[in-house]
């Protein structure tokens, strides 16, 4: 697979072997989950959501606010689906990036329903005046707008009616303090246990209407990188392969073989992630090698290597961060079938010098 064939999304998630067009959007949506009883794992989170808003509706009144923190393609999106549909109430989807101005964030909030959800996405990256103006709004029900400049403008206080906010992150210690505190529900999404992800696969295969074999589905769990998100991608792109390439049926075989194809390893590694490896191996030792020295090596992007591959790699103990850059574990070497020089094997650390 080419990288022209991968889709970088805003959330830092890779799209394996196909871009994310109307049609595989649609299916996503179709394979959402539409209530708590249909969601599959994050026992804790749903126990205690569900408590939230069961206790909101025989008040009948509007949920709390709830922060979803944790990394991309756990639920965070489907959950606040899930809110708006447990409390009967329409959902407004926006993101952090697309509120640059106080105003903008204004013009949301005025036009919002009673018992409205509004979702904000990526909520730490919101610009720091619509922050400030969120604080007011989620505490008083209440925006003052500004008409006017200078010495002669004029605070104008709006009334809003009751909302509930669902704030999602992926980076919840960029939150300040008081934003963070005015969330009468956190939550942080773990990733999934392989177990959970063959629920997942299960799930959707019968959803999509493909027959899957119980090692089939165990094949594509363990590639799924803790993610049921990806679980469902890897599952669609085996299906086109079970459709081409055989009789339909997904097999552990079959799902090995196409996933293959589509370069992502026994442990989830997919092209960058092997990239990232073999550089710092082969061509730095194991490193200490700086981020911008590693990413230049990959061709890459110093965020796309720190936001996207790091995260992963250093979760599956392969990498390690450490203050004189980055450094290859004993794992790393034994997972690409290198053996390491002596001084690594010998422990002592030592390598080639860059700085992070």
């Amino acid at each position: 697979m080419n990288w022209d064939d991968t889709t970088d999304t805003s959330d830092g998630e890779r799209l394996v072997g196909a871009s994310a067009d109307g049609e595989d959007q649609a299916v996503e949506a179709a394979l959402r989950p539409k209530d708590l009883g249909e969601f599959i794992g994050q026992e804790k989170v749903r126990e205690q959501l569900d408590l939230v808003l069961r206790a909101a509706r025989a008040r009948g009144a509007t949920a709390d606010h709830v922060l979803l923190s944790g990394a991309p393609g756990l639920g965070k999106t489907t959950l606040s689906m899930i809110i708006a549909a447990e409390m009967e109430a329409p959902i407004r989807i926006t993101s952090g990036p697309a509120i640059q101005h106080a105003g903008d964030l204004a013009a949301i909030l005025s036009s919002l329903q009673e018992g409205e959800v509004l979702f904000l996405d990526e909520i730490h990256r919101m610009s720091r005046p619509a922050e400030e103006m969120l604080y007011m709004a989620m505490e008083d029900f209440r925006v003052d707008v500004i008409i006017g400049k200078g010495p002669g403008a004029t605070a104008i206080p709006l009334e809003l009616p009751p909302f509930t906010l669902v704030g999602a992150t992926t980076r919840a210690g960029l939150l300040p303090p008081p934003l963070r505190d005015r969330f009468g529900f956190t939550a942080h999404m773990e990733f999934y246990e392989p177990a959970e992800l063959e629920r997942v696969v299960h799930r959707s295969a019968s959803l999509l209407d493909v027959e899957i074999e119980p090692d089939g589905a165990a094949e594509i769990a363990g590639r799924s990188r803790g993610t049921p998100r990806i679980a469902n991608r890897l599952l669609r792109r085996v299906r086109d392969y079970a459709q081409v390439k055989a009789d339909g049926l997904i097999t552990k075989d079959i799902a090995a073989a196409a996933l293959a194809v589509y370069e992502v390893d026994a442990r989830g590694l997919d092209r960058l992630d092997r990239g990232v490896l073999e550089a710092l191996l082969k061509l730095f030792g194991g490193g200490p090698v700086g981020l911008s020295t590693l990413a230049v090596a990959v061709g890459e992007e110093r965020e796309t290597v720190e936001e996207v591959a790091e995260p992963f790699l250093v979760r599956e103990g392969l990498l390690a961060r450490t203050p004189r850059g980055r450094v290859a574990t004993p794992a790393a070497w034994a997972h690409l079938g290198l053996t390491p020089p002596r001084s690594q094997a010998a422990g002592n650390g030592q390598g080639n010098l860059f700085g992070a």
